[in-house]
């Protein structure tokens, strides 16, 4: 090798080195610490819901605003993990997206997710933030505005959300002749009722009184479902990604509001007492 190529390959080495080390020292496109902190961002804290999302739970569909139900259980979850509401960052997801195995947009994600078996193979929940009930509803012109038993219900048809606790109550406690009916949302699942498509719905609690006070003409309570596993009420949590190194944080902080009043409070500030809703049997 010549002089002169001798050089060529040691500048060009020393260049490739340079580079190398350049490289190393250059900041990752991925926020520091976010892998060892668990959060989507670090610093901020990542709540999803639904779209949209719907009173009692959300007021306007608008989380941010703090005000209804989940909303308010949100921020304060996110006070107790040391977050301002500044640091607080919305992202909407399906019900099923949120469920679903696999990566998640969110650190947490709240739209009354029962806590089945079924579900934490899949994801992760944080201890309850709430216990409701399946409640069956109607509209006065309906069919079913009459019933009083679950066996009043079973010739009838019967729908609810697909997915949720409420449609599995419709298989496995009314078990109407005709099946289930299947819907997409709740919302589908009222325009349906509305239109005589269906004779009832099964929604939870909270949602019945919103639905047959507000929403409904001519709405109705029939009663609530009773629970086969001896269960009181259907118990709700926050989703979290399977194996989430934030769970026992988030299942902390729940528990901490329950301990101090601070769930009461939410609940009794936004959502309707039982007392209208019997349970049929």
């Amino acid at each position: 090798m010549t002089r002169t190529a001798l050089r060529r390959t040691l500048a060009v080495a020393a260049a490739a080195s340079l580079a190398l080390s350049l490289a190393a020292c250059a900041p990752s496109t991925t926020p520091a610490g976010d892998a060892a902190s668990g959060y989507v961002t670090d610093g901020k804290l990542t709540i999803g819901t639904g779209e949209p999302a719907y009173y009692p739970w959300v007021i306007d569909d608008k989380p941010e605003s703090g005000e209804g139900f989940e909303a308010a259980i949100a921020y304060a979850v996110a006070e107790e993990l040391g977050f301002s509401k500044d640091d607080v960052v919305w992202v909407r997801t399906t019900f099923d997206e949120a469920i679903a195995p696999g990566a998640k947009s969110f650190d947490f994600n709240l739209q009354q997710f029962s806590i089945t078996d079924e579900r934490k193979q899949n994801v992760d929940f944080s201890s309850p933030y709430y216990e409701t009930t399946q409640v069956v509803i109607t509209t006065e012109s309906s069919k079913a505005a009459g019933a009083k038993s679950i066996a009043d219900l079973k010739g009838l048809l019967i729908g609810a959300q697909t997915g949720t606790t409420s449609f599995d109550a419709v298989e496995q406690i009314i078990k109407p002749t005709a099946g289930a009916q299947v819907f997409n949302t709740n919302d589908d699942a009222k325009l349906a009722l509305e239109s005589g498509t269906v004779d009832a719905i099964v929604v939870d609690l909270p949602t019945a009184f919103y639905l047959t006070g507000v929403e409904l003409t001519g709405g109705l309570i029939i009663g609530q479902l009773p629970l086969s596993d001896g269960k009181s009420g259907d118990e709700f949590g926050l989703v979290l990604p399977k194996d989430s190194p934030l769970t026992a944080k988030v299942t902390a902080a729940v528990d901490a509001l329950r301990a101090n009043g601070t769930l009461a409070d939410i609940a009794a500030q936004w959502l309707a007492d039982a007392a209208d809703a019997p349970v049929l049997k």
